[in-house]
């Protein structure tokens, strides 16, 4: 029996001086964070239960004015809660000085004096913690605050000792690191409610500040609780020798080890969710770069030469030929990820346009850079490379939901910020903190002698595969409402709808990431798949409604899921070369999808005129590209399969999560009441057009919600926008009329899709939407004149509302040719009618007449308005009431013109006055009735930038009264 007792405790060290007490040494680390945490949560409760009201008043104010205790007065102003913490304070000093000595014994490094420092200020720390615990602000609040102060000081040096001492890549260490980051990062706000306390007596600041001195003692704590972690190695035994230290090593089962050395196992969920935030941040600064661009040839109406910065998508990966900064960065990942953030998400803070597009330029260099150097050091490790791939592609969907969420608009977009629904600072938290904890996974000259000399395939075919494929991402599948106004016909709804399109567009992707992980690649590799993969595209080109958005569907699972044959057909080549040349067939494709529109402002725009059909195809063959060098790489041998159980689990986990969300957001954007119009008890309605220049604003910010609280304020009911086709790259693919729709209870028709080349042109109405028609008037030189003529139910009687954006003032021809159209339109129809356009006339001069004729039956709602040259309202078979053209602020170039209307009532229909109806008879306001006038807000000054400036009033009719 003896000699098996020995055997069983063959491992432990001999102790012939006799065992005493033998206990794991994060039980110290235990013991202090449990004392700590009771001594000040015991006397917040004990304080907040007895004199709750006498805590939480200070020099200024009492309750209700402030609610929230400061530490100080919870643990040093009254008996008993003073005693409760003062007692249990005094219980942590032994675990805290066993702790500094564990510590400096754990993190002790030859030659180094940080150990030394870390154990002086640790010390010297723990006694002015003392100072401040003993010495309350009651009795000497001199000494009080010399202490906290102190202790505040030096826990910088302790903490930053630590941090540097503790064990690179670990998680003790990372977990130190943003522990300390958070505690140093409360001080700001705290310092400043303090001001607000203490200088400006605000009432309320105090509580506020309270909240973050608790702050700072949870993560204080905190911080030291790390050491559970680092001391689970370490075994205290006392005995009859005295004190001894055990450091015991964890034994590694075979097969974990074997993956340890080779590298080649899976990313923890952990390491997958930084990924994904990582990705995240990469497609928001990705996308902002061509949006932002947009913004300058827009004013300049044609090339600014702002546009050359996108060739950072060509010139960010040549600085990667220069080896020594390739193996520094895939080192230090990082610094990238973290200058991706600061630059590309926080240019936000810079208000000027030039400098702004200026930061977002260098995100997005820093951005590539990351991708590639991380992808790189990925390469030779197909199952970490698998997995970074699928989170790539589920950082791209996450955008896209963040932005179904937000009707379109990214939240962290440089366009955005806290005025116009901007997320920013949210963003920046999560990228830096996914920046932080980025891990590197470069190990110097190990990932150049493992990856296999590659045989049998091409850099050039790789780089073009991965430039078009990257390009067919962020053209369909950056939005889900993309390919929504792809099959977008009008009314009635024949097709998807931008709600109910998204979710089923997310569901064709969560079934492209799936097939991309389960599926092998000799499927997707076969030629039957990819003629599957051209028919979809071709379908989503030639048809519309259903049919149209099902080949739309189907293409998203097919680019989705042959991902692994396009990444692994670029593995094993220089990737300065392939990366940059891939980016620049991306900058090259995504130039010619802008040129199909563009034409009439670019060099040599009639290549590509109306050609998507062309861009399309071009995307579709360089992207099989990639596929024909995977198979020229693997003719002679079988392809690898990396495909794990982990990784699937884990996609599953996310995708649920993703699913569930999107489906959320499905519901809360399904109406739940019919839309009302503004006056329905006066059986008037206002008509306005605008024409809103993208939804940028003429300080590059989003201004969705300045024109949706200006039209909400105008009392618009019916509204016709143009240039308003943003579901495109250079519009950031995105749609300005759905926050506008939705936010407004306003039936919406987005108008010719991006598939039809035009500026675009939306119609909003608060009243039904029965049937409309998209029209592209003809063009034959400058730009596609779109037009919507639909037809509403006002107060139960038919209506019919065109919109029109007619063609550029260099081309004469073509805006005869259009006004003549146009003409016809409105003349075959028999039902009232309001032209809400965009001319590009003189008043009473040249089309002018043929707009407003007796064969287009239509009138001009005020023909001695002279100051107009765009903008016009014309009608017929309606009674006008007011007329007015309200100051655009800086939202836009162009102001906004309402007019307000009633139906005709029978008897009016038959005793019809042209003369009456239809001329500018001019009434004083006091004769027209409180309920019928313009809002009286734009008077004078008027709000926001906003007035009326109709011979500086609005204008007023004759009417019936």
């Amino acid at each position: 029996m003896a000699d098996s007792k020995e055997k069983s405790e063959g491992e432990r060290p001999k102790n012939t001086g006799g065992e005493v007490i033998r206990i794991n040494a994060k039980l110290i680390a235990y013991l202090h964070g449990i004392c700590a945490y009771s001594a000040f949560f015991s006397a917040l409760a004990v304080g907040c239960y007895l004199h709750y009201r006498d805590i939480v008043k200070n020099s200024s104010y009492q309750y209700p004015d402030e609610w929230f205790p400061s530490v100080s007065a919870t643990i040093g102003d009254l008996y008993p809660e003073r005693s409760v913490f003062q007692i249990l304070i005094a219980l942590t000093s032994g675990p805290r000085f066993m702790l500094l000595a564990l510590n400096f014994v754990r993190l002790y490094r030859e030659k180094s004096v940080l150990p030394y420092v870390a154990l002086v200020s640790g010390v010297i720390r723990t006694f002015t913690c003392g100072g401040w615990v003993y010495i309350t602000s009651t009795d000497d609040h001199d000494w009080h605050d010399i202490f906290m102060i102190s202790y505040i000081v030096l826990t910088l040096p302790w903490e930053i000792c630590i941090v540097a001492l503790s064990p690179k890549n670990s998680l003790v260490r990372k977990g130190r690191m943003w522990t300390s980051i958070s505690f140093f990062a409360t001080i700001v706000p705290l310092i400043y409610w303090f001001i607000q306390h203490k200088v400006h007596e605000v009432a309320g600041a105090y509580s506020v500040y309270a909240y973050f001195e608790w702050t700072l003692i949870i993560l204080d704590i905190a911080f030291d609780s790390w050491s559970v972690i680092d001391f689970a190695d370490i075994e205290i035994t006392v005995s009859g020798k005295g004190l001894v230290l055990l450091h015991t090593e964890t034994k590694v089962p075979a097969k974990v080890a074997a993956k340890k050395v080779n590298g080649n196992d899976s990313f923890s969920f952990f390491e997958i969710m930084i990924n994904l935030a990582n990705s995240f941040i990469f497609w928001t600064v990705a996308t902002s770069l061509f949006l932002t661009v947009w913004y300058f040839p827009l004013w300049h109406m044609g090339l600014s030469g702002y546009e050359a910065v996108t060739a950072i998508f060509f010139i960010a990966p040549l600085f990667l030929f220069v080896n020594p900064l390739k193996r520094f960065l895939a080192a230090h990942p990082s610094i990238c990820r973290f200058l991706t953030v600061v630059f590309g998400i926080g240019a936000y803070k810079v208000t000027d346009p030039e400098n702004r597009l200026l930061l977002i330029t260098a995100g997005t260099a820093f951005g590539i850079i990351a991708f590639i150097v991380e992808a790189w050091s990925l390469s030779a490790k197909p199952a970490k490379y698998q997995s970074y791939m699928i989170i790539f592609l589920i950082g791209l969907m996450s955008t896209s939901i963040a932005k179904y969420a937000c009707t379109t608009r990214n939240p962290i977009w440089p366009i955005m910020n806290e005025n116009n629904g901007g997320y920013n600072s949210i963003g920046i938290f999560v990228g830096l903190i996914a920046a932080l904890f980025t891990s590197s996974h470069y190990k110097n000259g190990a990932l150049e002698s493992s990856l296999e000399k590659v045989s049998g395939g091409s850099a050039i075919l790789a780089a073009f595969g991965f430039g078009g494929y990257f390009y067919s991402l962020k053209t369909f599948l950056s939005d889900s409402s993309t390919l929504v106004t792809w099959a977008w016909e009008g009314y009635p709804i024949r097709g998807p709808t931008p709600v109910t399109g998204g979710i089923l567009h997310f569901a064709s992707f969560m079934i492209g990431i799936l097939m991309a992980i389960k599926v092998r690649t000799g499927n997707t590799t076969s030629l039957p798949y990819h003629i599957i993969g051209a028919l979809s595209a071709w379908t989503l080109y030639a048809f519309r409604n259903w049919i149209g958005f099902a080949g739309s569907c189907i293409y998203t699972i097919y680019l989705v899921s042959i991902a692994p044959i396009i990444w692994d057909s670029i593995v094993g080549y220089n990737i300065a070369l392939v990366f940059g040349l891939g980016f620049l067939i991306h900058i090259l494709l995504s130039l010619a999808n802008v040129w199909t529109v563009a034409y009439a402002f670019v060099p040599a725009g009639w290549a590509l005129r109306e050609r998507s059909d062309i861009v399309l195809a071009m995307s579709f063959v360089v992207t099989c590209m990639g596929v024909i060098n995977y198979r020229k790489k693997h003719a002679s041998s079988e392809a690898p399969c990396a495909t794990n159980g982990s990784l699937f689990k884990h996609t599953i986990q996310i995708l649920s999560v993703l699913l569930a969300l999107s489906t959320t957001i499905f519901f809360k954007r399904i109406p739940s009441a019919p839309y009302v119009p503004h006056n329905p008890e006066t059986g008037s309605f206002t008509a306005g057009i605008w024409c809103i220049h993208f939804g940028l604003d003429n300080d590059m910010w989003s201004s969705e919600r300045r024109m949706r609280d200006l039209i909400s304020d105008a009392q618009v009911d019916i509204i016709g926008l143009l240039e308003t086709d943003t579901e495109r790259l250079i519009g950031g693919n995105r749609d300005l009329t759905q926050t506008i729709a939705e936010e407004l209870g306003m039936y919406t028709d987005y108008g010719p899709g991006p598939n039809k080349h035009t500026w675009g042109a939306a119609l909003l109405s608060k009243f039904p939407i029965l049937n409309s028609t998209h029209h592209l008037l003809p063009s034959p030189v400058g730009e596609l004149a779109p037009a919507i003529h639909a037809t509403l139910d006002i107060y139960d009687e038919l209506v019919d509302v065109v919109v029109f954006h007619s063609g550029q003032e260099e081309d004469e021809e073509d805006r005869r040719l259009q006004s003549l159209k146009l003409q016809e339109i409105m003349g075959d129809s028999s039902r009232p009618m309001i032209l809400l356009s965009y001319l590009v006339t003189d008043p009473l001069e040249g089309n002018y007449n043929t707009y407003v004729s007796d064969r287009s039956k239509m009138h001009d709602i005020d023909s001695t308005d002279w100051d107009r040259w765009c903008e016009y309202i014309l009608f017929r078979d309606l009674k006008k009431v007011a007329y007015a053209r309200i100051s655009r602020s800086t939202i836009t170039d162009t102001e906004l013109q309402i007019a307000k209307f009633k139906l005709l009532t029978d008897e009016e229909k038959e005793n019809f006055d042209p003369d009456f109806f239809y001329g500018n008879h001019f009434v004083d306001e006091e004769e027209i009735s409180e309920d019928l006038r313009m809002p009286d807000m734009f008077r004078g000054d008027g709000v926001r930038g906003h007035r009326y400036h109709v011979f500086d009033e609005p204008r007023y009719f004759a009417q019936e009264q």
